[in-house]
Parts: C-alpha cells; structure tokens; sequence
C-alpha cells in the first residue's frame, strides 16, 4: 500500500496529533528614550568676582581697668568676715549689641582669686549646682533671684551680680554684693570700659 500517506506523528505524552503552530506576527520595539546624563559637579559655583560680607569684628575690652578698682572697694566696704563664701555670677550682658562676657567675668573670677576674705564657688561647684536645678552649665544666671538660688544651693554667704550696661561700643560695667540670706544688696558699684 504505497499510496497511503503515513500518519502525522504522534506526541507520546499527548496522544493527539501535532498541529503546525501559526506564527505570531512580532509587535514593533517602541525605543525607551534615554535621559542624556551630565558630570556630577563638585560643589557649588563660585564666582570670584562677587564679594563676600565681612564677619562682624569682634570687639576687645579692657575689662581689668574697670574690675580691679570696683573688686578693691568691694573688698574694703563688704563687711564680710574671713572665709566668707562668694559665687561670682556670669557678667550678664545688658547692653544694645553682642559682647563677650566670658572674658569679664574671668578677669573677674581672677580679680577676686586669693584676695583673703572670700573663698570663691568653683567652676565645678556652680556647674553641679545648675545642674541639679535644671539649668543649662553655660546659663548665665540671668536675674538676682536665679543667682541667689544657686548660692544656696552651693553654701555661698556671697553672691556677685555683675552685667554690662549701656552701649556696646563702650559698656558700663556694674557689679552688686548681695547677702544670700536676705537678697539685701550690701556693696555697689560701676565703672566704664574701654575698648583695647
């Protein structure tokens, strides 16, 4: 039986036969446009020609001039007995502009340094002592009360409120001695400060 055609082949696992696969026509590639990439710059762009503001000047005191006259008078008119305890409050800054206080009251603190009749609150003592109230160890005490509150707090007798006044191109300086124990202002003074 030449004339026969031979069966289509058959799939073993699927006894069905074969059937050709129509071809799929292929979708055209839409392209993805790229995004062109610059070279990352380093930082911002400066301009040479443009001038920068110049940082403010600081400005420089002869806080030793004012403080050594006042902390003379202050020791001959205190009244207080040897050893009394003193806290030396932060030189408070209640002039129309930015000064450095720090400065005055170290010139202060080293005024007052083995002067003989006021052992001095340490550094570290008025540190702890803030800290136990809440406060900041860089808070400038600020008012008279807050001041009197930490030299109880420490055992001072003394407290010494000191704050610049007036302008800041030539501050006053004035200082009060106050009694712990009664707020009563005991010894005042002032004196001007000049610019070096």
């Amino acid at each position: 039986m030449r004339g026969e055609q031979e069966p289509a082949p058959v799939d073993q696992a699927n006894p069905q036969p074969q059937q050709p696969v129509p071809e799929q026509p292929q979708q055209p590639v839409t392209p993805v446009p790229t995004v062109p990439t610059f070279p990352q710059q380093p930082g911002p762009i400066e301009h040479p020609d443009e001038t920068t503001a110049p940082a403010p000047r600081e400005r420089h005191y002869d806080w030793s001039s004012a403080v050594q006259p006042m902390v003379g008078k202050m020791l001959q008119a205190s009244g207080a007995g040897a050893g009394s305890v003193l806290l030396v409050d932060s030189v408070n800054n209640r002039t129309n502009g930015s000064i450095n206080t720090g400065e005055a009251t170290e010139v202060l603190r080293n005024a007052l340094a083995n002067n003989g009749k006021f052992t001095l609150v340490t550094p570290q003592q008025l540190s702890v002592a803030k800290q136990q109230l809440g406060l900041s160890p860089q808070d400038s005490l600020g008012t008279r009360s807050k001041a009197i509150g930490i030299a109880r707090n420490v055992g001072a007798q003394y407290v010494l409120y000191s704050s610049a006044n007036g302008s800041a191109t030539a501050p006053g300086l004035q200082m009060q001695l106050m009694l712990v124990q009664t707020g009563e202002i005991i010894w005042s003074g002032k004196g001007a400060v000049q610019q070096q």
